[in-house]
């Protein structure tokens, strides 16, 4: 859960974050591991790094798959917000984590998002008895919001992903053209829904146990 002093600032290659995750799985009981950051500083790749070191005993369940649908986000009328944190269902992501750490629920089936239909996939990833460490990863994980708290009470260390913002809005204006979008309106959206969204998550990176940019930095 989130720290209530300083964090730790460490710059970092994989597999000595690797190494760190490992130790996690020391002891009973199942572990739960947060990545926060803003969108695009390479959250997604590295808990993606970490779980494929660690199988079978970790697994990626990412905080994306509570987005609402867009069904909904137009019904709200939020579609324009999309990453916003009152797009996303925070309640049901702390009421999944709740689950993950109780060894009586067996394998437990989370809600996975695909970028390529740009919508959540529910029951997506099992998450069986086997695994011992789930990473979690989200740009939201530390904002002190009550929603948000009742999820990080969950987490048993949170990371804060860190990257040089013009590469950051780089990567994410990249990400968008992949995904349809031409340069202008992928443009448009990184510096104004990304960016406020980013803002909102670099003024509670104090809360992360650590803070970590990467040697060779990660994309996502």
């Amino acid at each position: 859960m989130a720290a209530t002093t300083r964090p730790v600032v460490l710059s970092a290659d994989v597999p000595t974050l690797v190494a760190r995750a490992r130790a996690m799985l020391a002891g009973e009981g199942r572990r739960v591991l947060g990545l926060a950051g803003p969108p695009g500083a390479g959250k997604s790749t590295l808990a993606a790094e970490l779980v494929a070191a660690l199988a079978p005993h970790a697994a990626l369940v990412p905080m994306d798959g509570f987005h609402l649908s867009n069904a909904v986000l137009h019904a709200l009328g939020r579609r324009g917000r999309k990453g916003a944190p009152d797009t996303f269902d925070a309640a049901g992501y702390a009421h999944l984590l709740a689950r993950l750490r109780d060894p009586r629920e067996g394998t437990v089936y989370a809600p996975d998002f695909d970028r390529t239909l740009d919508e959540p996939v529910a029951a997506g990833i099992p998450v069986g008895p086997e695994v011992r460490l789930v990473v979690t990863e989200g740009n939201y994980l530390l904002l002190d919001d009550p929603a948000w708290r009742a999820a990080a009470a969950h987490l048993d260390a949170t990371w804060y992903v860190d990257l040089e913002d013009e590469e950051r809005r780089r990567r994410l204006r990249a990400r968008h053209e992949a995904h349809g979008m031409d340069p202008r309106a992928a443009a448009a959206w990184t510096l104004g829904t990304d960016e406020p969204n980013a803002a909102l998550v670099r003024a509670v990176r104090d809360r992360a146990d650590l803070v970590l940019t990467l040697r060779e930095a990660a994309s996502g």
